[in-house]
């Protein structure tokens, strides 16, 4: 039997024996790499749907507007179309800013567009349903629609004057919804606004009967469409002042809306890999006997090192890269869903580039390796006789414990020297509560925030699409967080367990209950709890402020408090169970066991 063959079917038997701590651990890993390869893949996937979206509505290099209106901005706009490095053109047109209000009353900023019944060879939209603009109707931008809750047949009202909405369209002239405004009146950027078309005439009928402000616009095709900055610098002219925005300020301005939501997704991959690595590592060390006694069994056979080390560390391998793979096709699914927050562009996202599937991968490996490369290396350390004869590892007693414990209830005592007597595992546990509060305390920090809504005078009535899309984004990693500490702290309770079965097995002798027993795996777990959770509220406070505006809000200490209660709460309640189960086992079994 070849080493390659060997090596696969005892990694297979081993998964098949321990079927749960394999599902943690394809679970972590994969959480942890989808989380991460989000992160790093929303510029390439946002860049790739304005791409798709510019090819399938002829979008424009170069957007030249003036604030000014009249013959004069008219004719110097029109001089750009026929410079030698344009080679089509659309426009000028009038842009007419207002506000609209749907049936419901739902009131927001609009910015019209004044268009031709058929669209000329750049800037034409491309219509999703319904059909183009004809007098006295109008076309909504498919992601403010998205946001009106309106459709083909609805009615809106703009700067008092209803409309029928005809169609729908999407366009990658502008920025994604609510970035129409382009220059607006009040400043371009802070005037959320969405995007309406209506002809020609009735966009000059809009304008004139409310003597609303108005900006003149071209859409221009390059020759060379990476030259839009140097188009720019030639064709300045203090006497005109003409506001040119390209098609890569437009693709940048899109990422606006998730100007958070990559911090938020690659933070959150780091500390669901620590996470991943600490639960990892717990299961690893419950397992370090097995392992050593596995490996004394394939030496007394003749097995060298290097296949040793391969049977024992190919699971976690396997494993981590099987995870590896699932989270970066979940990353892959769902990068359109986050990179697009609205409806305002159309085609397919590319999966995840090279660097990203990489980095990964690198991830998912270093998950797998920093959990069991100790005890594999302890494995192949330890002599053929003892690894096939080694107890479990027996903690080094420390007079000072005892004297320290004598004093303190039953289940306490159980649970302080079990602490102590484990530090490395305290560590763990202690760095899983604190990684947990750390993600709890951040979404706490981002609902304390106030979000100016996109309704007329900052009104709420339109949500903030940022605001809303940062908050699910940072509740979908923190409940990552909870659910892996969950698998983390019952993973902890269990293995502690199993390592102290002698121990609990004496103390019951000596007349502890095994209520007591219960309780003092309950609480060798909540005291390395305890100093986490109040570490993880100021690593919280202290991580977002790398991240958070200036003018962010704290939240109330009464949050805070409760996000600390409810940790150690929910701590509790995790390890009551498997402590339990633990504690009922006989204790002739146990200690039978244990010297056999």
């Amino acid at each position: 039997m070849g080493s390659l063959v060997l090596v696969l079917r005892l990694v297979l038997a081993d998964l098949r024996r321990h079927r749960a701590q394999a599902a943690m651990l394809l679970l972590a890993v994969t959480v942890a790499t989808a989380t991460m390869a989000l992160g790093l893949s929303l510029r390439g996937v946002s860049d790739a749907l304005y791409e798709q979206t510019r090819a399938a509505t002829a979008g424009p290099d170069v957007v030249a507007l003036s604030g000014a209106t009249g013959p004069a901005v008219t004719s110097a706009l029109a001089s750009l179309a026929s410079a030698p490095d344009v080679i089509a053109h659309h426009g000028p047109y009038r842009i007419v800013y207002a506000d609209l209000t749907t049936r419901d009353a739902t009131p927001s900023r609009v910015v019209v567009h004044g268009f031709a019944d058929k669209p000329g060879p750049v800037n034409r939209p491309l219509v999703t349903a319904g059909h183009w603009v004809r007098s006295g109707g109008t076309v909504l931008e498919r992601g403010f629609a998205t946001a009106l809750g309106a459709g083909v047949g609805d009615r809106v009202t703009i700067a008092g004057r209803p409309y029928p909405v005809v169609g729908i369209a999407v366009t990658a002239a502008t920025s994604v919804y609510p970035g129409a405004s382009q220059i607006g009146p009040g400043g371009g950027g802070s005037d959320y606004s969405g995007l309406a078309w209506m002809t020609r005439d009735d966009a000059r009928t809009l304008a004139s009967s409310r003597d609303l402000p108005v900006t003149t616009a071209v859409d221009l095709k390059l020759r060379d469409p990476a030259a839009t900055e140097a188009f720019r610098d030639a064709h300045r002219d203090p006497a005109m002042p003409v506001n040119f925005h390209s098609w890569q300020f437009t693709a940048a301005a899109d990422m606006g809306l998730l100007k958070n939501s990559q911090p938020i997704l690659v933070v959150g991959s780091w500390l669901l890999s620590f996470l991943a690595i600490t639960g990892v590592a717990a299961l690893a060390a419950g397992r370090a006997v097995e392992q050593t006694r596995r490996a004394g069994l394939l030496k007394a056979v003749g097995a060298a090192p290097g296949l040793i080390a391969a049977v024992l560390l190919t699971e976690y391998l396997a494993l981590a890269l099987a995870g590896d793979a699932l989270g970066l096709v979940i990353a892959r699914l769902a990068a359109p869903v986050i990179a697009s927050p609205t409806a305002s562009r159309i085609g397919e996202a590319a999966g995840p580039s090279g660097a990203t599937v990489a980095t990964a991968t690198v991830l998912a490996v270093a998950v797998a390796v920093l959990s069991t490369l100790r005890p594999t290396l302890r494995a192949l350390r330890t002599a053929t006789v003892t690894a096939l004869t080694a107890p479990a590892h027996q903690p080094r007693h420390r007079p000072w414990l005892t004297s320290l414990s004598a004093l303190l209830p039953t289940p306490l005592l159980l649970g302080l020297r079990l602490t102590a007597r484990r530090p490395g595992r305290a560590v763990l546990q202690a760095s899983s509560t604190a990684t947990t509060v750390i993600g709890i305390v951040a979404l706490l920090t981002l609902h304390a925030q106030s979000e100016r809504g996109y309704g007329l005078n900052g009104s709420a009535v339109l949500p903030n699409l940022r605001g809303e899309h940062d908050r699910l984004l940072m509740l979908a990693v923190t409940v990552l967080l909870i659910a892996l500490a969950v698998v983390n702290t019952i993973t902890f309770t269990w293995t502690t367990a199993m390592e102290a079965r002698a121990t609990m097995a004496v103390a019951r002798t000596l007349g502890a209950t095994p209520g007591q027993v219960s309780a003092g795996l309950s609480a060798a777990q909540l005291l390395p709890g305890v100093p986490g959770a109040l570490i993880g509220v100021p690593l919280g406070t202290g991580l977002l402020s790398l991240f958070a505006a200036r003018n962010a809000v704290d939240p109330p200490s009464s949050w805070l408090l409760g996000a600390v209660i409810a940790t150690l709460l929910a701590t509790a309640a995790l390890t009551a169970l498997p402590a339990r189960l633990a504690a009922r086992r006989p204790v002739a079994q146990a200690l039978s066991t244990e010297t056999a």
